[in-house]
């Protein structure tokens, strides 16, 4: 074979291999997030995901520090009538309340008891703190664990019926594949209980439990009936709730993220902290704003309250995720 015919050749087999790439890159940037609406919010995800993992941009983000961070409640699964966890606490009082008679004549568990919610709710934080420390403490990590576990197979939902672990978003199912195949690792960061979670975030988000940061009990090492334990004691060691949760995101990563996601008020100094950061950011933040496939709430509401979060995310430009408007699907059981 000649040389110019060598060269034809090469030229060929070159411009089949770029049309190939081309191809490939148009149909992954066309096929991420399906349940996300094609509009400005689905652009900034994806515009900030190819700057940070292109190696010729100057937005460039190496691997080991694509952190992403996601609050759990009302931004990865539902939070609506009450916090899934605090409905896992009141079945858990009720479950245990023989071994508790003083209960009955003790608030906030006696009208937990009467099925009195309003009543029981009624002190606030620190109601629901006692209702905590008295249903998750008092028993070794082992046991807790397989309290959720149980609990979790049969709870349903009061309003859905279904499962709790299928109240999951499926967009943001779809956020945490998406960035996982691009290099970033995913986290939780929650106002939730870490042991709460850990059990299941695996199996539902693909999040191991390592990667979880939540509130915690104060646990100890006990050696009981012989064996090495640790024990949750009725006391709350930690809250990574508002400024604890980059304290928690310090403690457990020793990095800035450079993604964080959340829904509330809760996650404002999240948002502050990853915003401020030397790299590129994003910072989302799901506004619910869907009646009909979910729940309509912002400033006013008692659970996920997201006052001044709004405010902020207008001052930085943040972008606000519009669940009515920017998905197509809430929940998998959707599709």
């Amino acid at each position: 074979m000649d040389t110019r015919r060598l060269v034809s050749l090469f030229l060929l087999i070159t411009t089949l291999a770029l049309c190939a790439c081309q191809a490939q890159t148009s149909r992954s940037g066309s096929e991420a997030l399906p349940s996300w609406t094609d509009g400005p919010t689905r652009d900034a995800i994806i515009d900030f995901v190819e700057a940070v993992t292109n190696t010729s941009s100057p937005d460039y983000v190496p691997a080991a520090d694509r952190i992403a961070v996601f609050d759990n409640d009302g931004n990865l699964w539902s939070e609506q009538p009450l916090y899934f966890q605090l409905i896992f606490a009141i079945d858990r009082i009720k479950e245990i309340a023989p071994e508790h008679p003083e209960w009955r004549s003790t608030e906030p568990f006696a009208s937990i008891l009467r099925d009195d919610l309003p009543t029981a709710l009624a002190g606030g934080e620190e109601a629901i703190l006692q209702i905590v420390a008295a249903s998750h403490g008092n028993l070794t990590t082992d046991e807790f664990r397989d309290a959720v576990e149980a609990w979790l197979e049969t709870a349903r939902h009061p309003t859905t019926g279904a499962p709790y672990t299928r109240m999951v978003y499926q967009p943001q199912l779809e956020l945490l594949d998406y960035l996982r195949a691009h290099g970033f690792s995913t986290w939780i960061v929650s106002g939730g209980g870490v042991d709460f979670m850990r059990p299941w975030t695996e199996a539902v988000y693909g999040i191991p439990p390592q990667q979880v940061i939540g509130s915690r009990m104060k646990i100890t090492f006990e050696v009981k009936d012989g064996k090495p334990t640790l024990f949750r004691h009725l006391e709350i060691d930690f809250i990574d709730d508002k400024a604890g949760k980059p304290v928690g995101i310090h403690q457990q990563i020793g990095k800035r993220p450079i993604l964080a996601s959340g829904n509330s008020d809760g996650d404002l100094q999240m948002l502050q902290y990853t915003h401020a950061g030397p790299t590129r950011t994003l910072c989302l933040y799901l506004h619910h704003t869907d009646g009909e496939r979910e729940w309509v709430y912002d400033r006013d509401s008692h659970i996920g309250r997201l006052d001044q979060g709004l405010d902020e995310a207008r001052i930085n430009g943040w972008t606000v995720i519009n669940m009515k408007e920017d998905w197509l699907t809430v929940f998998p059981s959707d599709e």
